[in-house]
């Protein structure tokens, strides 16, 4: 083993030892040649037949030789080389080997690399989920009353119910559509075009300012000029408000307890029922007469039947021929309380019924040839001529269902029979324990009360067999 002392010249003129050539069958020629510095103990220079040189280090650790590869001569120089070399051997002096202080040295700089880089990519995504967030929050907040209300009546007109029925009644569906257009559309039937409905003017408002104060200053606008319709946009309000609380979408939008605050409710319309909106017992002769008298014979059957079922009036407006059975003597009624409900046909509804023209290909008892769905068209202006006509105060449709009602009371028939007929649940202090009682027994108090009507309006009549007539 070859020492020297390492200078610039040594170290440069350091070759690869060419050697004799091998004999056949010998060894080849060494690829390799060392020499050793005699003040760095164990720093060798290797230099290869290439021309490559390196410094190295070789010691003995636990009775074995080890040799590391310090460096190149360009990138180290000799003092730095020989320092590197008594650092090593100091390392082994104490037992243990470099080469594993060297790898444990580079994993643990490679897991602080790779720890740096973690904290760096999970800085980077929670940059980019808050970003996100904030543009989802950004977007949620954006959404305006218009917008959620069309997600809301589309999501529950196809949403179950109890009992496996689909979602709302096209009535109810049609209610929230009324309350929300925009109007400006020309009128289907008669002049003029459409009003806004009364959330018209709250469509544009974000949800997150739905506040108390904005819906109180709503409420106290409309009800100036619409109560019964501010009343009903609402209530309609209130219960989509509910819904998207309970919608991922939509939740903790609108400000908590926004339709219950106090200004809100002093804005808020009288419930009370409209006073006198109800037949009395000696108003019904005059009011027979007139509607008998109407010369269109659909629209005097149907505010004839109104008042002698205390039906809704878009429930008996909405009755088809497979809806009544002539037969048995009753009739089914599309319910929005229950779904639906069958009470009777009796005599003389059973007798204008009867009297309707059946069209071919439309389904509808009540029909109009010249509506667009083949329904009967809004019989309320040709109710107020027969009203003005009899000498009476203004009446509703719904003060028809009104009246059938309190006349009930005439014939003492029980509350539990008229709420049952009515499409009503009994409250418990109309009953005791609430009753579902048989067609029959409801047929009893039913034609009772309707031959009570039909005398107290001296209407003679003798039930006949009904006779359908058949239009072309």
């Amino acid at each position: 083993m070859a020492k020297i002392e390492f200078i610039a010249s040594v170290v440069e003129g350091h070759q690869c030892d060419p050697g004799p050539e091998p004999a056949p069958g010998d060894a080849k020629k060494p690829k390799q040649s060392f020499i050793w510095d005699t003040k760095a103990p164990g720093l060798g220079l290797r230099a290869t037949p290439r021309g490559d040189k390196g410094y190295v280090f070789q010691s003995k650790l636990n009775g074995k030789s080890i040799r590391i590869t310090i460096g190149k001569p360009g990138t180290w120089s000799i003092k730095a080389a020989q320092i590197e070399a008594r650092r090593l051997q100091t390392i082994i002096d104490a037992g243990k080997d470099p080469r594993q202080i060297q790898a444990d040295e580079l994993a643990a700089a490679q897991d602080a690399r790779e720890a740096r880089q973690a904290a760096i990519d999970k800085a980077d995504a929670l940059a980019a989920a808050e970003t996100a967030a904030k543009i989802l929050q950004d977007r949620r907040e954006s959404v305006t009353l218009g917008a959620a209300w069309a997600v809301y009546i589309a999501a529950r007109r196809n949403a179950k119910r109890k009992g496996g029925k689909q979602g709302w009644s096209e009535w109810h569906v049609r209610d929230h559509e009324n309350v929300a257009r925009v109007g400006g559309v020309k009128k289907v039937r008669g002049k003029g075009m459409t009003e806004p409905g009364p959330l018209a003017s709250m469509l544009d408002v974000r949800l997150a300012d739905l506040t108390g104060k904005r819906i109180a200053a709503w409420l106290a606008a409309e009800t100036t000029t619409r109560p019964t319709q501010a009343a009903l946009a609402f209530r309609l309000l209130s219960v989509f408000v509910n819904w998207c609380d309970s919608q991922a979408e939509y939740a903790n939008l609108v400000p908590t307890g926004a339709c219950k605050a106090q200004q809100v409710r002093d804005e808020l319309p009288s419930t009370n029922a409209k006073g006198g909106d109800s037949l009395q017992r000696e108003q019904l002769a005059p009011w027979f007469t007139a509607v008998c008298k109407m010369s269109n014979r659909v629209q005097s059957a149907y505010l004839q039947a109104l008042l002698l079922t205390g039906a809704r009036r878009r429930e008996l407006g909405a009755l088809q021929w497979d809806d009544v059975d002539f037969q048995w003597l009753s009739m089914t009624i599309r319910d929005k309380v229950e779904g639906e409900r069958t009470i009777p046909l009796t005599p003389y509804v059973k007798h204008l019924l009867a009297s309707l023209p059946r069209r071919k290909d439309d389904p509808w008892v009540f029909s109009s040839p010249s509506s667009s769905n083949g329904q009967l068209a809004e019989p309320t202006p040709g109710h107020k001529r027969a009203l003005v006509a009899a000498g009476l105060p203004d009446l509703t449709l719904h003060g028809l269902r009104r009246s059938f009602g309190s006349l009930a009371e005439w014939t003492e028939t029980p509350a539990g029979v008229v709420a049952q007929i009515m499409g009503h649940k009994p409250s418990a202090i109309a009953e005791k324990h609430y009753r579902h009682r048989p067609l029959d027994l409801l047929r009893m108090w039913h034609v009772k009360l309707e031959t009570w009507m039909l005398q107290e309006a001296g209407i003679v009549f003798k039930p006949e067999a009904a006779v359908l007539k058949a239009v072309a």
